[in-house]
């Protein structure tokens, strides 16, 4: 049966952009549209989307099954919706970028792991510390000394025990060792550390007598926690040795790096320095020093009671002798003294 061509309804959409024009009987409904865009366009209904001006979104089933043709033909209408394939695509699409995403979740989990940070303790290390170096820079290559100097600040051992008795010193540097060096018929006593004013200052003797080289490190880094302990203790007393001792076993044991051998890229530590001490020597006037009349390198202790005392203590006392010699000296020759412990 034919139909005149007046008795058809014209109907135009746009659909990605591109316009459609479908043609229907005068009595067409919304439903024969949809029926005609499912085999002309291969979208199922279960996919569209008739957006008409006006009425707003019509989508299979519709509320209207039986809408005229005629009442939206010289609308505006936008057709949104895919191909069985291209939703096929999309949903393939979306369900590997989901894979993706859980795959990459896992490592990015134990990347943020591994990059925590112990907040607590980088601001404690950055407030125990030692708040400047300083080398001598008139003394040769003062670079070095620096670098010796930032070794020690940056011990592992030497920041837990800083953290720990919360010590904060506002200046480490090194001392000129001519200057803290005297030899007479007994022999030749060097300094090996400086403590002023409670922890003001800490020096330390890091060359050599003849500028040429600097000292064994573990040496050095023991007389730093000697020159520590004196943060809170001054005289050489049982509370002070204590302290010391603690401290001294405290940096041992926190220097995970070294583990008592390896002290540096390129050389290792078998227990004797150039100068062992043995129970830190003797100490003079409140400074570390190393004797030279003694055996093995250790200072005489001089002509003292002992009264079955141990030998960190007999030392302790002949270095509190000294130091009243050394003061009687001084007020008969009409000198002084810096103040200072260590």
């Amino acid at each position: 049966m034919s139909t005149d061509i007046q008795d058809l309804v014209s109907l135009t959409f746009t659909h990605h952009g591109q316009p459609h024009t479908f043609q229907f009987p005068i009595d067409a409904t919304i439903s024969d549209l949809s029926d005609d865009i499912a085999d002309s366009l291969s979208i199922p209904p279960s996919n569209q989307k008739i957006m008409v001006s006006k009425l707003g979104l019509l989508k299979p089933p519709f509320k209207d099954p039986d809408l005229p043709i005629t009442s939206i033909a010289d609308k505006k209408i936008t057709l949104m919706g895919s191909t069985a394939d291209e939703a096929s695509l999309i949903t393939e699409a979306a369900e590997h970028a989901s894979r993706r995403a859980t795959r990459r979740s896992r490592p990015l989990q134990r990347v943020q792991a591994y990059k925590s940070h112990d907040w607590k303790k980088e601001q404690e290390e950055s407030q125990y510390t030692f708040l400047t170096l300083r080398p001598l820079p008139y003394l040769p290559n003062p670079a070095k000394s620096l670098q010796f100097l930032q070794r020690l600040k940056d011990d592992a051992g030497i920041k837990a025990a800083m953290r720990k008795h919360k010590f904060t010193v506002p200046l480490l540097t090194e001392m000129n060792p001519i200057e803290h060096t005297q030899s007479n018929h007994e022999g030749t006593t060097r300094t090996l550390g400086l403590n002023r004013n409670a922890g003001e200052v800490i020096e330390l003797r890091l060359r050599t007598d003849a500028y040429d080289g600097y000292r064994d490190y573990k040496t050095i880094r023991k007389t730093l926690c000697h020159e520590l302990a004196h943060n809170v203790h001054g005289p050489h007393d049982r509370n002070f040795w204590d302290l010391c001792k603690l401290i001294e076993k405290e940096v041992e044991g926190a220097d995970w790096r070294s583990g008592g051998k390896t002290v540096g890229s390129d050389e290792v530590y078998d227990g004797h320095g150039e100068e062992e001490v043995d129970d830190h020597g003797g100490w003079t006037g409140g400074e570390f020093v190393l004797g030279a009349s003694g055996a093995g390198g250790a200072e005489s202790t001089g002509n003292v009671d002992t009264g079955g005392m141990s030998r960190r203590e007999i030392l302790a006392r002949a270095a509190e002798e000294r130091m009243k010699r050394l003061r009687e000296q001084q007020q008969q020759g009409g000198g002084g003294q810096s103040s200072g412990s260590s």
